[in-house]
């Protein structure tokens, strides 16, 4: 997946989906400990679109092996949507799976026991990308492709800050109360409601002690104190 963060959107999808089936292949021949994992997803067949840049590819496993197609005619059992930095994130950053799906940074839809499968071949596999493109195709290829997708990475943090930062600005701006003006606020709810309470209980003890015919008493006025 990581031909996907470079900056070179022309190289053409049959391409990045060669070098895609390419590391994938020579990775998961050498660890046989994930040959059961991915048993487990023979004739599955995986859509992932990376949202920003209209790429699409096509991923499965055929006889234990992977394979990555820029298109597919037949039905899929899984949908993987995110952006470009979101798939760095998964390769490059080595985020966790399951954290990405919960922030909503990866999203995933289709055959949910397929889905759970994915994710546990991809947490156990854990491929360092860098390494295996500059195995696969030599150290120029493979330090283009991490550093463009480090400087994505990098890029998206100092984008996330930026934005925290002005949002801040504004509600200061505005004069959005802040958490702690918010507890004392709530705290002033809760008592107006608890005095609001005790007098309905006085009002409620005095009407049923007042003798028939008459006007129970009104109560004495509440003072701050009380």
């Amino acid at each position: 997946m990581s031909v996907m963060f470079l900056p070179l959107r022309l190289i053409p999808a049959p391409v990045q989906a060669v070098v895609l089936t390419t590391v994938l292949d020579l990775f998961f021949s050498r660890d046989a400990g994930l040959a059961e994992m991915i048993e487990e997803l023979e004739g599955k067949v995986f859509h992932i679109h990376v949202q920003d840049a209209g790429k699409d590819f096509y991923m499965g496993f055929t006889h234990g092996r992977p394979w990555v197609h820029p298109s597919h005619n037949e039905g899929v059992d899984v949908r993987i949507d995110a952006t470009t930095g979101g798939f760095a994130r998964l390769c490059f950053a080595h985020e966790d799976p399951d954290d990405l799906v919960f922030r909503r940074v990866l999203k995933l839809s289709g055959d949910s026991e397929a889905m759970l499968r994915f994710k546990k071949l991809l947490a156990a596999a854990d491929i360092d990308w860098e390494r295996e493109l500059r195995g696969a195709f030599g150290d120029y290829f493979g330090s283009r492709v991490a550093d463009a997708a480090r400087a994505l990475l990098a890029a998206e943090a100092r984008f996330r800050d930026a934005s925290r930062d002005a949002a801040g600005r504004c509600l200061r701006d505005i004069d959005v109360p802040t958490h702690e003006r918010m507890e004392v606020w709530q705290a002033g709810v809760e008592e107006a409601s608890r005095r609001t309470r005790r007098l309905k209980a006085r009002i409620s003890r005095l009407g049923k002690t007042a003798p028939t015919g008459q006007q129970p008493p009104q109560p004495p006025p509440q003072d701050d104190a009380d």
